[in-house]
């Protein structure tokens, strides 16, 4: 049996290795974007020189023909499902048995005028990173248009290089429409602390063009220019599947998929940032472009490739990354900034420096814990999922809080704090249990399972 796989990112390599390991059957990666698997999310210290590219490609080159998958650099233009026939660029066709598509996201483009000019593009692909590398001489200064993760990584990687950014962000605070209101602000004093151009409420209307075909300023929705040689476009990504539009396949935003990462077409799956679960679990979206989701799914793809069936389950929503020097971690459900349901509680903790929070999310209800929200401050994972999967009440948190504690041993830290805002807050005189021994974080973690 022929399996082909489109797309090298994690969730198409984690699929071929899975099938691999189960199997003997010829697998085939087909990719238009790089000869080998490389972590995405490392580019940004390619660029601003802390590792090389070598150095963020997982395996050595050797790694694939040993494990006997197959690698061809090509584009794919159209897949004929009847035939079960890859048409690809230059002009070729191959043929396969089963197939899955992992061919990730691509970034959010709007129809603004000029968005196509050289000097512009987003930051997810080997050819992003490429383009930024290409303009960054002599560039006197960049725009990046759109708040969140992937806009702040694009403006760390210019400052890298001591060229001054200008962020537009259209939301009163940076990345509101996900982080809670005091979080939010919180990132936006420290854009600016750093440097940056930070202007809120400011949309992007035109990319101009020089004359020769490349960018040199943008106009906002306020009539202002800013003169740039570079515009960088992070309003988010979207399913990379325009190429299979009326094919056949049931598209949605992305390709939709059961719990089986099975599509409409026999023997076609998907997985990744592509797909569209149409019955997501408890707590988790449609569409996720999160790399640890990428790799979950393509295990789950090469199972089910494999006719093992198990169903596709990310568990409790948890995702990590930082804002410059904030490391930023969530687990569970925490409304952005206006979006808590009325049943929901907050206990919101700040330090006096601006930089570090702590909020735990609870039903008002049953005091159930449903998320931690942690800004400079790092958790556990294990112990938190353990009890948002009990559904354990909000004050045995606060009075273990210390067992989620991942902060190095001499750091300084706050959960005293917290207990001591909740007991204001609820009029308690809680206590917080102070024995950190490791013995006893590995004792409560060896009851996770």
């Amino acid at each position: 049996m022929h399996i082909l796989i489109i797309g090298n990112g994690i969730a198409g390599i984690t699929a071929a290795r899975f099938i691999r390991k189960l199997s003997d059957h010829e697998i085939t990666v087909i990719s238009a974007e790089t000869d080998h698997f490389f972590s995405r999310t490392a580019l940004m210290y390619v660029y601003m020189g802390h590792m090389r590219f070598k150095d963020i490609k997982p395996y050595e080159d050797w790694f694939w023909t040993k494990n006997r998958i197959n690698l061809l650099r090509a584009q794919v233009q159209r897949v004929d499902f009847d035939s079960k026939t890859l048409h690809l660029n230059p002009e070729s066709v191959i043929k396969y048995d089963k197939l899955l598509i992992a061919t990730g996201s691509k970034s959010n483009k709007f129809g603004w005028p000029g968005q196509d000019l050289q000097g512009v593009s987003g930051l997810y692909s080997y050819q992003d990173l490429e383009n930024m590398e290409a303009f960054s001489k002599d560039l006197k200064r960049a725009v990046i248009v759109g708040g969140g993760l992937i806009g702040i990584e694009m403006a760390e990687m210019f400052h890298s290089r001591h060229i001054p950014v200008t962020l537009l962000v259209r939301e009163s605070e940076y990345w509101n429409n996900v982080l809670p209101e005091e979080e939010s602000a919180m990132v936006s004093r420290h854009i600016r602390e750093h440097g940056f151009d930070l202007r809120l409420e400011t949309e992007l209307k035109e990319i101009i063009d020089d004359g020769a075909g490349k960018a040199c300023a943008i106009i906002t929705n306020k009539g202002e220019r800013i003169d740039c040689g570079y515009v960088g476009l992070t309003p988010g990504v979207r399913p990379n599947v325009d190429f299979l539009k009326n094919s056949g396949l049931d598209i949605g935003r992305g390709i939709k998929v059961n719990d089986f990462l099975e599509t409409n077409i026999p023997d076609v799956y998907a997985a990744g940032d592509c797909m569209e679960v149409m019955n997501p679990k408890h707590g988790r979206k449609p569409i996720e472009a999160v790399w640890y989701t990428g790799r979950m799914a393509g295990e789950t793809a090469a199972y089910n490739i494999g006719g093992k069936q198990i169903e596709y389950n990310p568990g409790i929503w948890f995702n990590s990354a930082k804002f410059l020097d904030i490391e930023y971690q969530v687990y569970g459900d925490v409304p952005a900034a206006g979006k808590a349901p009325e049943h929901y509680a907050s206990l919101y903790w700040e330090h006096s420096d601006g930089k570090k929070s702590i909020r735990l999310i609870y039903d008002k209800n049953n005091h159930k814990i449903l998320g931690f929200n942690l800004m400079g401050v790092r958790y556990r994972q294990e112990v938190c999922e353990k009890w948002l999967r009990a559904g354990a009440h909000i004050e045995e948190v606060l009075q273990n809080l210390s067992l989620a504690n991942f902060d190095p041993e001499f750091y300084k830290t706050y959960e005293a704090d917290v207990i001591k805002m909740y007991n204001q807050q609820e009029n308690k005189d809680l206590q917080l249990k102070k024995d950190r021994k490791l013995n006893n974080v590995l004792r409560f973690l060896s009851k996770v399972q």
